[in-house]
């Protein structure tokens, strides 16, 4: 049952073994030897605390393990599930994008093809972004139809201003070669100059040179910035504005109609120098061509001419009727949009047509430049004006004759009723403020080189 060493302090050698059952054991505090027992393996757990620890631990790191396997199983499985949906998302997106990225792709081949063929520079996207500090919303100076416009700063130190093209813009793509493709051809001490554009993924974009000044608009109808320009500078920016019109008419390699020729598209450098701008819309002609005809008017209503606003008809004739209504604009300061006649509810056109009938023609002018102006000028400038928004084409100046007009090279002409569009007014004390207001702004002046009809 059991055996031990003999006991070998005194010179006791051998060992001793137990028969029987084994009674009155115990465990010495001091002393002692070791004493193997021997048992069966059914008995070894409830017989020995040693050997049941063991076998407890054993079982436990067993228990331990399958728990472990199975805690393993639950977490991994759907983790390698989920790993393989999200693989199987991302090759599905992955095919999608190679396809737009294609389309995209052949897209722009195709633009950049349009625009190598004008040998018009082409920026990189990320030296736009960089100038513009990623179109930051303190570097935005405008908006217009085809989409924001920013300042930019290029690494040189040359200042842009760069036009992008919207998504929401009405304006697309067509729009965009038209602008990229003219403009880059024409060469005109008044005219905006292209200094390139970018075609990179989802961006088009639009390079010019930066105008310190803005555009036009916001001087002649902010009575602040109006009292800058006086009436000299004023009449140099009309003369500019023609001069520009009559190399798109006449002088350029081909015959552009722009078709949207407002205050907001003429821009203004350091020395206020005008630049016609924005050429989305313009319409090129080759050889003797001088008219068209479309079903998608395009523009801004009040410098339309009649029978473009209303049939689609325009001609180089479409743009003389435009330059009118700005030379109102620049000599009164006002919108040709705003209400001035109590009785005839009428546009700045037709007021200024009412007031020549009545030889009160001068009533027109902007506070800001009777000090300055010169009364002749000023009167031919109104009178050219009025010939140039003419109801019918024929009877509008082109722009060779409307520059001799201005320039007092030639006789004028008596003007027939001009064509404006009258409006309703819904506030008629609104509209007498504004004429009362317009009213005791006028100062007397004499004439003595013109007479007004």
């Amino acid at each position: 049952m059991a055996y031990a060493n003999s006991d070998i302090r005194r010179g006791g050698s051998g060992c001793v073994m137990w028969f029987g059952d084994l009674i009155d054991l115990r465990q010495l505090q001091q002393g002692g030897q070791e004493l193997y027992i021997r048992t069966d393996a059914s008995e070894l757990e409830p017989q020995t605390g040693s050997t049941k620890n063991q076998t407890t631990v054993v079982a436990s790191k067993k228990n331990k393990s399958k728990k472990n396997k199975r805690t393993i199983l639950v977490t991994v499985i759907p983790a390698i599930c989920l790993m393989v949906i999200l693989c199987i998302i991302y090759l599905i997106h992955r095919v999608l994008r190679n396809d737009a990225v294609k389309a995209k792709t052949e897209d722009d081949i195709e633009l950049e093809t349009h625009v190598d063929a004008q040998d018009l520079p082409l920026f990189d996207l990320q030296t736009i972004t960089t100038s513009t500090s990623n179109f930051s919303i303190e570097n935005k100076i405008g908006k217009g139809g085809f989409g924001l416009v920013y300042k930019g700063k290029l690494v040189d130190g040359q200042e842009i201003a760069v036009k992008r093209l919207s998504k929401s813009s009405g304006q697309g793509i067509n729009e965009f070669l038209n602008e990229a493709i003219l403009i880059v051809k024409l060469q005109h001490r008044n005219l905006v100059r292209l200094l390139g554009c970018c075609i990179q993924g989802h961006e088009r974009l639009l390079v010019y040179e930066y105008m310190v000044n803005g555009s036009l608009d916001s001087f002649i109808f902010d009575p602040t910035k109006g009292k800058l320009l006086k009436w000299p500078k004023r009449f140099m920016i009309i003369s500019g504005i023609a001069r520009g019109l009559l190399y798109l008419h006449q002088d350029s390699r081909l015959r552009i109609i722009h078709r949207d020729l407002k205050a907001s598209n003429v821009l203004l450098d350091d020395e206020l120098n005008p630049k016609i701008s924005d050429f989305g819309m313009a319409k090129a002609f080759g050889g003797d061509q001088t008219e068209g005809n479309t079903i998608r008017v395009v523009g801004t209503y009040g410098y339309m001419a009649p029978e473009y606003a209303v049939e689609g008809l325009f001609s180089i004739k479409s743009d003389v009727f435009s330059f009118g209504v700005l030379l109102l604009e620049v000599i009164s300061g006002n919108k040709n949009r705003a209400l001035y006649h109590a009785t005839d509810a009428v546009n700045l056109v037709g007021y200024a047509w009412t007031l020549w009938k009545e030889d009160k023609v001068l009533q027109l002018i902007d506070s800001n430049i009777r000090d300055s102006c010169v009364a002749s000028e000023v009167l031919r400038c109104i009178h050219v004006s009025l010939l140039c928004v003419q109801q019918c084409p024929e009877d509008r100046p082109n722009m060779t004759l409307a520059l001799r007009m201005l320039e007092n090279e030639m006789e004028l002409v008596e003007p027939k009723e001009p064509g404006f569009f009258p409006r309703k007014v819904s506030n008629e004390a609104d509209l007498l403020e504004k004429q009362n207001e317009m009213s005791s702004n006028y100062n007397e002046l004499t004439i003595t080189s013109l007479s007004g009809r």
